[in-house]
């Protein structure tokens, strides 16, 4: 396989999950990042975290989390509610309208590779991830920060809620 061939691979990955972004946003009207956070509150304990623990787990900034909720607040996917026993802290509660939103939207990319990732052996991940660990040296990106979770920003709603992420 020659470099050229590299970089259209690469691309095909890179553009897929920008096809997938703008799917989304357009048939659902949330992003990837809101998509997340519900899906974390749908497995959350009570359906209900603090915004401190979806910050953790789709790892972007505290303000970029809050215009998330914001925004998913508005739309009637979340609520949020004051923490018993300490008013400081509210709840942020996945609401029925949210729950039926995502039985509607088909597996992310990033499930369904993560799926696939767990039924290789243990030679073919080792591979894989030699491959990826060498072309991230390669492009002298390993000091980036980044999650587990595949998204890219595609519009103003989305801009807001990754700004402060691209930088």
């Amino acid at each position: 396989m020659d470099t050229q061939e590299i970089l259209i691979k690469i691309r095909k990955i890179v553009r897929s999950i920008d096809i997938e972004s703008k799917k989304i946003q357009k048939e659902y009207g949330v992003s990837i990042p809101q998509v997340l956070c519900l899906s974390y509150l749908r497995e959350s304990p009570n359906y209900q975290a603090t915004q401190g623990e979806i910050r953790k787990y789709v790892n972007l900034n505290s303000s970029t989390v809050s215009g998330i909720i914001n925004r998913l607040e508005k739309k009637g996917y979340l609520a949020r509610l004051p923490k018993a026993g300490d008013k400081r802290v509210a709840n942020i509660v996945l609401t029925s309208a949210g729950d039926e939103l995502l039985k509607t939207i088909p597996p992310l990319l990033h499930e369904q590779l993560s799926e696939r990732l767990d039924k290789l052996d243990s030679t073919e991940l080792s591979k894989l991830e030699n491959g990826l660990e060498s072309l991230v040296a390669l492009l002298d990106i390993e000091q980036v920060d980044a999650s587990p979770i595949i998204m890219l920003k595609i519009d103003n709603e989305q801009q807001g809620d990754l700004d402060s992420e691209v930088e």
